[in-house]
């Protein structure tokens, strides 16, 4: 069975260096205070601020109902709560992209860093995975699983014919790891195929991500749908 290989789609973040800020109050300077920490670096030399380092926990209910601006909010919380710079970092690049939440655990496998995302705002699925390469790209292990393009392939195309209705559903599973050649890791995610949220399974599909012997991410693959 072919697998399919999909773009690289790894993002590249570009930090201005900030200006040294002048002391005041935390819970009212979101903005200097998150540009002062956007050079805070991250992982393996990079300026990502993704790492144990960005790890918190805390309450956002004041946040709550104030969509659009709930990452603004989001970044005063932490300020007042005394959130370490990466961690409003982080939260700042996750709302940034769309995606207002936090890094609220951190683990490494096999050179890969794997970042815990609580995304306290959503209606649905609050928790998410970032697979965080050696320069600091980021792998959302929910997003595009399953693109339009990779439907009519014959990896995928049996089981969709017989669940027409099936979809992928968040949050993807850690379902094993591989060698790759030339000390390189392969890491699979499986994510729930279903027509509704409270409705049973009709599948796995599980998807690769692989990354190289300096453990920077080489791409991703769907290797099966069953």
């Amino acid at each position: 069975m072919t697998a399919i290989r999909l773009p690289l789609t790894a993002l590249a973040l570009v930090l201005s260096s900030a200006a040294c800020q002048p002391t005041g109050d935390p819970a009212t300077s979101a903005t200097s205070a998150t540009s002062a920490v956007a050079t805070v670096p991250g992982t393996a030399g990079g300026v990502s601020p993704f790492s144990d380092a960005a790890i918190w926990d805390g309450q956002v209910d004041a946040c709550r109902g104030q969509a659009p601006v709930a990452d603004d909010c989001l970044a005063k919380v932490m300020q007042a709560a005394k959130a370490s710079p990466q961690a409003i970092a982080a939260a700042h690049q996750l709302g940034a992209q769309g995606n207002p939440g936090y890094v609220s655990a951190w683990r490494n496998q096999d050179g890969v860093g794997i970042a815990t995302i609580e995304y306290p705002f959503r209606a649905n699925t609050n928790e998410g995975t970032l697979l965080v390469d050696s320069a600091g790209h980021t792998q959302d292990v929910d997003a595009d699983v399953l693109p339009e393009m990779s439907r009519a392939d014959a990896t995928v195309k049996p089981f969709l014919d017989a669940h027409p209705d099936a979809t992928p559903f968040a949050p993807a599973q850690a379902s094993g790891s591989e060698a790759l050649p030339e000390g390189g890791v392969r890491l699979i995610y499986s994510t729930p195929m279903r027509t509704c949220h409270a409705c049973a399974d009709d599948g796995k599909l599980r998807v690769a991500y692989d990354f190289d012997g300096q453990r920077r991410f080489s791409g991703k693959q769907i290797l099966d749908l069953r």
